[in-house]
């Protein structure tokens, strides 16, 4: 439902609130979707006096990090991106309602009733459906409407953005011969051991950068906790499971593998009547167990003629090829066994298993290990998920609650609201150790489950508030930024001084790397830095090379670009770059709206 919505649209940016709805359900459950729509979560940001809350950045971050997005060691990061997704969301919402901008009923209904999601399986729109789809995601119709006119207005006004703008033919014929030209020049890597000084980081300076960059250095809030787990795969680990349980175990797994199977066949109702030849298998079983071989007498009296020069040998088998009465008997017998007479619609049979097509005993071994010792610790894992919960409940402390559980109490060091490692980066965990009766009360948590096989208490043994850290205890980080700094100020002043030198004509000895034909699409093998800065020089006028450099990293490189060719024309090349050109310049547009409205807003984080 929300997928076909976003496939329908094409505003850039857009977000649709229902997305946000299932998907925190799926997160925190349903009295999740309180804070999200208008309920008293904590803000964390005000765009214009309108107020952006945790749980609806919470949503978006998880949601990122489940479909595996992002990984969840980037989450910090990620948030910082989200949080600003938001308030452009708001801001472009804001100027759209502003504007006027007005959508139908009928608009409404239209977008609607076009969703397969809505629709039964011959595409009319099933309005017992639409109730259905919206009320498992916790959400009314009302409710829903408004949302999605909320965000086509969002679409209506970023469309008409983009299609305001436009390319003349001249701008895209001189487009397309800049995208196919192929540029020929020398360059030379310089790096920071041929500055000549060593760079001085004075006081002064480390507290400037300090200054200017106080937000790096500032740690959030962050807390200390104590946490318990109860692992059924960890209980499983101290089982004992013995040989013959394994084996019974493989071989009820494997009871319905495919198998080799021979036998030996005798008609009735024609020479010889059915007690005739039963009375002759009998015999035939008989001299079996006195020790003649199965192929051998396949060979002297079965009347299947083909399989019985093969010594009886039917090949490999599945259940359900022969029928009901010979499937119980081929498929209830090991390698080796033979079975009673057998009667089928051919005669009467008896059955061998020549061989089993099964995974090998020791490859399954420890498969079948880990399932019974699960299945045998499944009752005392719900007994200690069940006395977890009373007893944390109640209990002022953990380490008493792991105590008579029987439990390891765990503690981490200092971590915030991005998370830690281990399982408290798990969904769920450090919103739990951040909530009201958590933090501020400092109850024990509710029950959090990991998944099937782990449940988790966590309380906070330590809180400390979010803060700048001091310039003396980021003293050796602020210096190497500094450094750092420095050297590339000083590599650039190099470069400079000998593209000068170069331009006024003196002979340096530079040992130059020549290329030949670098064009936009091969770059071969160098940097884009280097490629972009070389297309970015004028072309030259005769033979005097145009110099010119570019800081590659914490490098610097020097570029002499000596010719400028005319690439060969490809159509379909530059009918993708006019194209991309034109989406450049819409997106162009839609951020000069959306500095403007940031410009102009009033934003508090």
């Amino acid at each position: 439902m929300l997928q076909s919505i976003r496939d329908r649209s094409r505003s850039w940016g857009a977000k649709i609130i229902v997305g946000a709805v299932v998907v925190t359900m799926a997160l925190f459950g349903v009295e999740s979707l309180v804070g999200l729509f208008g309920g008293d979560g904590e803000e964390i940001a005000k765009v214009n006096g309108e107020p952006i809350t945790r749980e609806q950045l919470e949503v978006e971050v998880q949601r990122a990090i489940r479909s595996g997005q992002v990984a969840p060691e980037q989450e910090r990061a990620l948030r910082t991106q989200m949080l600003d997704e938001l308030i452009t969301d708001r801001l472009l919402t804001q100027y759209a309602e502003e504007g006027g901008l007005h959508l139908t009923e009928e608009q409404l209904d239209q977008v609607i009733v076009s969703l397969p999601e809505f629709q039964d399986q011959e595409g009319r729109f099933d309005s017992e459906l639409f109730r259905n789809r919206l009320a498992s995601a916790g959400y009314t119709p009302t409710a829903f409407r408004d949302e999605l006119r909320v965000d086509m207005k969002r679409q209506q006004l970023q469309q008409g953005l983009a299609f305001s703008d436009f390319t003349l033919p001249s701008e895209q014929e001189r487009l397309a011969a800049l995208q196919r030209q192929a540029r020929s020049f020398r360059y030379v890597t310089l790096s920071a051991d041929q500055v000549a000084d060593e760079v001085e980081v004075t006081e002064e300076a480390l507290e400037a950068y300090y200054a200017a960059n106080a937000d790096s250095y500032r740690r959030p809030e962050q807390v200390r906790l104590e946490y318990v787990i109860v692992d059924r795969q960890q209980l499983a680990d101290e089982v004992e499971i013995d040989e013959a349980e394994l084996r019974d175990a493989w071989r009820e797994r494997t009871a319905d593998a495919d198998r080799r199977i021979s036998h030996i066949m005798l008609t009735f109702n024609g020479e010889r009547s059915r007690d005739e030849a039963e009375a002759q298998l009998e015999a035939v079983r008989d001299r079996l167990g006195e020790g003649e071989s199965f192929a051998d007498l396949a060979a002297e009296v079965s009347d299947d003629t083909v399989s019985a020069e093969q010594g009886g040998d039917l090949g490999v088998i599945s259940e359900g090829f022969f029928g009901d009465s010979f499937d119980e008997a081929a498929f209830s017998m090991e390698e080796g066994e033979v079975s009673g007479i057998v009667e089928t619609d051919n005669g009467l049979h008896l059955l061998t298993v020549t061989g089993l097509e099964r995974e090998p005993f020791d490859e399954m071994r420890d498969e079948l290990r880990n399932e019974l010792a699960l299945s045998r610790v499944s009752s005392e894992f719900n007994d200690k998920v069940q006395r977890l919960i009373d007893e944390s409940f109640a209990a002022d402390d953990l380490q008493s609650v792991a105590d008579d559980i029987g439990l390891a109490l765990s503690t981490s060091d200092w971590v915030s609201r991005d998370g830690g490692e281990g399982v408290l980066s798990e969904p769920g965990v450090m919103s739990e150790a951040f909530s009201a009766d958590v933090l501020e009360e400092g109850f024990n948590s509710e029950v959090i489950e990991l998944d099937n096989d782990r449940r988790l208490v966590l309380r906070v043994a330590e809180h400390r508030e979010a803060t700048t850290l001091p310039l003396d205890e980021v003293r050796d980080q602020v210096t190497a930024s500094v450094e750092a700094a420095l050297r590339r100020e000083a590599l650039v002043e190099l470069a400079s001084e000998r593209v000068e030198a170069l331009r006024a004509g003196e002979e340096l000895d530079i040992d130059w790397q020549q290329v030949e034909g670098v064009d936009r699409q091969d770059s071969q093998g160098l940097s884009s830095t280097v490629v972009e800065a070389a297309f970015r020089l004028p072309a030259p006028e005769g033979d005097t090379p145009v110099y010119g450099h570019a800081l590659d990293g914490d490098e610097a490189v020097l570029i002499a670009l000596e010719r400028v060719d005319e690439g060969e024309i490809d159509a379909q090349v530059e009918q993708f770059v006019a194209s991309m050109a034109e989406r450049l310049r819409a997106q162009a547009a839609i951020q000069g709206l959306l500095d403007d409205l940031r410009d102009k807003a009033e934003i508090r984080r």
